[in-house]
């Protein structure tokens, strides 16, 4: 039970200081991209340490499980795992383990068809307000406009992605804001920024106590943005985008000293008028290869006992 033990504190020990490093990282907001690959390396290294100390519990606490996961193995491989010999909590851990899984396939599937209802309503609601002309398709247009006296712009996810924009934002919007807008919004269709929220919301929601998942949901809402907007500065400026975020949110209150939902609009707004520079390539190679080693740590700890026993 050494290795299911070890996984099972190495998963707590990411979960606990990963996020602390990561929220006093200066570089995160200046490489919003790579800030959500190492948050999905690290929530994937909690979990992969889970389900491989899941699988190891079983195989000590029941023959039959430990006879299908080793039966390619040499006769020395299982011994070196003392697997042979269960501690009394392994049948425990591993009930415990696989209903933590079987609660986080629930709850994503949970998170999935709340957002295909939500979709579902907002595209019908879509079409009460804009209506099809004869010979046109339901969700066949990319982009809609909408009558509105609130300027206003989103984007539909689903498997045909739809820009609305209303026409008070195209009163609103000068020159190449109206495009900044819709780049950074074509931003969030190309890269599926909805999964990451699935997935992000289904953890947090079905484990509320875990800190680790409710700070990876935090940081994928404001990370995704921040992302979302670097692609648009990167074509049109980064004074276009910040324009064109106050143009359409000036009128919610976002900018005055009460905290509103969309608090993190002025946050956006600083930061592409104050930009700091991006890091060099190499060092956002070198950060990007880092993120990718945390899951393979507990790959590594599964792994050498047996890897040992084979050298």
């Amino acid at each position: 039970m050494s290795v299911p033990v070890a996984l099972l504190l190495l998963g707590a020990f990411v979960a606990v200081v990963a996020p602390r490093l990561l929220a006093r990282a200066d570089w995160t907001e200046r490489e919003p991209i790579v800030a959500l690959w190492a948050w999905q390396c690290v929530v994937a290294a909690v979990l992969l340490c889970c389900a491989l100390s899941m699988t190891l519990s079983a195989a000590s606490a029941w023959q039959a499980v430990r006879g299908r996961l080793f039966a390619p193995a040499p006769h020395g491989v299982v011994e070196a795992y003392a697997l042979r010999a269960p501690g009394p909590w392994a049948a425990t851990v591993a009930v415990t383990l696989a209903l933590g899984g079987v609660w986080t396939a629930a709850m994503l599937v949970r998170e999935v068809y709340r957002a295909r209802d939500r979709r579902r309503r907002r595209r019908a609601e879509l079409l009460v307000r804009a209506p099809l002309l004869p010979g046109e398709e339901p969700g066949a247009e990319r982009l809609v406009l909408l009558e509105a006296e609130r300027p206003d712009a989103w984007w539909l996810p689903g498997p045909t992605p739809q820009l609305v924009i209303t026409t008070a934002a195209l009163r609103r919007l000068k020159g190449h804001q109206l495009d900044a807008v819709l780049a950074h919004e074509t931003g969030h269709a190309r890269w599926r920024h909805d999964w990451l929220l699935h997935c992000s919301g289904a953890l947090a929601s079905g484990f509320p106590q875990v800190r680790v998942f409710a700070s990876f949901r935090d940081q994928m809402h404001r990370l995704v943005e921040l992302a979302a907007d670097d692609v648009a500065s990167r074509r049109f400026g980064r004074l276009t985008i910040a324009l064109a975020l106050v143009e359409l949110n000036e009128d919610r209150g976002v900018f005055g000293p009460c905290p509103t939902p969309q608090a993190h609009v002025p946050q956006r707004v600083h930061r592409l008028l104050a930009p700091q520079s991006r890091l060099s390539p190499v060092h956002r190679l070198r950060l990007t290869a880092a993120a990718a080693l945390i899951p393979l740590v507990p790959l590594l700890v599964a792994f050498v006992p047996g890897l040992r026993a084979l050298g």
